[in-house]
């Protein structure tokens, strides 16, 4: 067994196909196929299903997929902390980072932009990439190892197995209607109760504050009809303003909802919040290069605290 055909088999699951690995690895999709065969030959297992549209692994190689990227991950360690301890951080760091932030996108997005400059000036061996994704898909990344740390929303303020968090916003959520609608009419709380038969403004299933949302509707015994769906919480404010029904967000800065004329009503019975933290695995990102990059995150996030009511 040779690590180069544990990097092939994770780069063809990854693309999904021989072709798109082989260009992702800058090589001939022939040798790739080979070296794998050769793989499932030495295990006497197939590892993948080459008869659908695209490459899938097997049930056997779904349960090797886990300790392939393991063994990569555990060479790439070896390489950048020899490199370390010479004064050279080089290497990838994965990021993943929530749409928008609620309550305070500008803020922490500049705080994540800033760090991640400062990071990069200083370390220009270490190749960053980021990618925006729903908090669902971005806990798995983590936990899989495709993701070395995380901004993530939370439905609950319980840590996902595996993984370790530092809170940056935690919010109460807000039901925002343009001034014709009835709940206009009252500047009290809103039972989530009362939030039955009407169109809902939320954010995409996967999300932490749709997971929110609909973990409160369930305790308060209704179910949500979501009819918009926006990718961010001005999005979904400005929705809203058009009268196209409630929006479920975090509660906004100080005067962003009257700038839109927006009446806002805190939801309660029970208390759902809009939760955004900095994730990373529970034994810490593997790559040195990530380490360093979580431990400049923590600080940066820490020294500003949390966006609180």
């Amino acid at each position: 067994m040779e690590l180069r055909q544990l990097q092939y088999l994770v780069a063809v699951v990854e693309e999904g196909g021989f072709t798109r690995a082989a260009e992702r690895l800058h090589l001939a999709q022939p040798g790739i196929s080979a070296q794998i065969r050769r793989l499932e030959r030495e295990l006497g297992q197939r590892l993948l299903d080459r008869t659908g549209r695209s490459v899938t692994p097997t049930e056997a190689g779904a349960a090797v997929l886990p300790y392939a990227r393991a063994a990569l991950a555990a060479v790439e360690g070896v390489r950048q902390t020899a490199q370390a301890h010479a004064g050279l951080l080089t290497g990838q760091v994965a990021v993943g980072m929530v749409a928008g932030v609620p309550g305070g996108s500008d803020e922490r997005g500049s705080d994540l932009a800033a760090v991640l400059a400062a990071f990069h000036t200083e370390h220009p061996g270490v190749e960053i990439s980021l990618r925006e994704a729903t908090s669902e898909w971005m806990l798995t990344a983590l936990r899989r190892g495709e993701l070395d740390l995380a901004v993530v929303g939370l439905e609950s303020a319980e840590p996902p197995p595996g993984l370790d968090l530092q809170l940056v916003v935690d919010l109460p959520l807000v039901a925002a209607t343009a001034p014709g609608h009835p709940f206009a009419a009252d500047p009290g709380p809103l039972p989530v109760a009362d939030l039955a038969g009407h169109p809902l403004i939320g954010l995409p299933p996967g999300t932490g504050v749709r997971g929110a949302l609909e973990r409160a509707c369930t305790e308060a015994g209704v179910r949500p009809r979501v009819a918009f769906e926006a990718s961010t919480p001005p999005l979904l404010a400005h929705l809203a303003a058009r009268g196209l029904g409630v929006a479920v967000l975090p509660q906004p800065a100080p005067g962003a909802a009257e700038a839109l004329g927006l009446h806002v009503r805190r939801l309660v019975a029970p208390e759902p919040r809009g939760r955004v933290a900095l994730a990373w695995p529970a034994a810490g990102p593997a790559r040195p290069a990530a380490r360093a990059l979580l431990a400049r995150l923590r600080g940066a996030f820490a020294a500003a605290g949390p966006v609180t009511p």
